[in-house]
């Protein structure tokens, strides 16, 4: 009795134990499966939001970059067609650039109806203001930040349109993409910026690209006059970003949206004296109002306004880098007008000086630290494949050792 008593004693402690932790198992099984299912379920969320983030921002890099090559095509081809019954670059010029009064307006109807502040036109004018010093703008600061910026805008616009009366589109655009390596020799010169040697590269590209440009046609006639013109605003407009950079650098958007207004305030007031000049001159007669093609020129100032504003905006919404494309993605777009509608027969040497002039810019588009990003993806590749070759020698001995077991033979690899 005493042996089957300390035999029944153990089991009776056993069977309680057997009989209690699965209850607490399940109980916490649950639980921690509660919380996997939970986790999963947040991960998926995470992962499937942070898909959606990148498409939407793909999309609207996608979107930026088509409106500002289109614009910018618009406006080049309509200035060839407005130049076929209203051939005055200097009015043109003037007419559109008074247009940008209307940038504070535009940002400032955005801005109430994204946000809940409530503020008086005036009272956010008088606070974007403060661009131009503590206490605001005054006639001095006007004239003095104002007149160079909207003397070089006004030298960019006019070089331009006085370039394609000389070229076709597609000639004066992919000399204008030649700014950007005039910003980058000017920001290194003036502003320090890094030196880069591929961008060094790029801009021997773009003076190689210019010089072939003008010998396509010889040394002499309308030709060479066009591309200087066409080198000429390529050059104000790199001298005005860079300036820009310098003293504007840090503005806000509204900030960016009160100086433009306040520059196409200025060109309506001063830069009308030009204009009068050259009527009353007779250099540009524009004959009644009445005659002028306002359906052209509204149209042409309404895509520049468009343009200008994506330029200006989406450097400071988006990624620089999009803008940057869709300029050059107006050369092939001007390039596919030119032949289909104009039938404009391009020589070869026409052809190889823009794509030179394309490649250069596109270089000038690498990030600064492109070099070293490479060296590590570079170094990344080479790390896998020494691994994959280990591995690969790791198997491979393995195999010649269990193949020489199987034979009564011992064999060492010799690598």
């Amino acid at each position: 009795m005493k042996k089957h008593s300390a035999r029944v004693a153990p089991l009776s402690s056993y069977s309680t134990q057997v009989l209690t932790c699965p209850i607490s198992e399940g109980e916490d099984g649950s639980e921690s499966h509660g919380d996997t299912a939970g986790s999963e379920t947040s991960g998926e969320n995470r992962f499937y939001q942070t898909c959606a983030n990148a498409v939407l921002k793909v999309l609207g890099g996608l979107l930026v970059v088509l409106c500002v090559s289109s614009s910018w095509m618009g406006t080049t081809q309509l200035v060839k067609l407005t130049f076929q019954s209203f051939s005055c670059p200097f009015f043109i010029s003037w007419f559109s650039s008074n247009w940008n009064i209307l940038f504070f307006p535009i940002y400032y109807s955005v801005h109430v109806m994204t946000t809940q502040e409530k503020q008086t036109p005036i009272q956010k004018f008088r606070e974007c203001s403060k661009l131009f010093g503590e206490d605001g703008m005054t006639l001095k600061l006007f004239v003095k930040r104002t007149a160079p910026f909207s003397i070089l805008w006004t030298l960019t616009n006019y070089l331009y349109l006085l370039a394609l009366k000389k070229l076709t589109a597609t000639d004066v655009s992919a000399l204008y993409c030649c700014h950007k390596a005039f910003v980058f020799l000017l920001s290194w010169i003036v502003l320090k910026d890094r030196f880069m040697g591929v961008r060094i590269v790029a801009a021997i590209m773009a003076i190689t690209g210019i010089v072939m440009m003008a010998y396509a046609d010889g040394f002499h006639g309308d030709s060479f006059v066009g591309v200087a013109l066409a080198v000429g605003s390529a050059s104000t407009s790199a001298l005005y970003k860079v300036l820009f950079k310098m003293f504007l650098g840090s503005a806000n958007l509204g900030e960016v949206a009160h100086f433009l207004s306040t520059m196409g305030f200025f060109n309506l007031i001063l830069i009308s004296f030009v204009s009068l000049i050259l009527y009353f001159t007779k250099v540009e007669h524009w004959g009644s109002l009445s005659s002028l093609p306002w359906g052209y020129l509204c149209g042409l100032a309404g895509l520049w306004l468009v343009f200008n504003i994506l330029v200006h905006v989406g450097v400071v919404l988006t990624y620089p880098i999009l803008i940057s494309i869709g300029t050059l993605l107006s050369v092939p777009g001007n390039a596919a007008v030119d032949v289909l509608k104009h039938e404009v027969i391009f020589s070869v040497v026409r052809l190889a000086a823009t794509c030179i002039i394309c490649l250069g810019f596109l270089l000038l588009l690498l990030p600064e630290e492109w070099d070293s990003v490479t060296l590590r993806f570079l170094a990344t590749i080479a790390d896998k494949k020494t691994e994959e070759h280990g591995e690969e020698l790791t198997e491979s001995s393995v195999h010649t050792r269990s193949r020489s077991r199987a034979n009564g033979t011992v064999s060492i690899p010799l690598a």
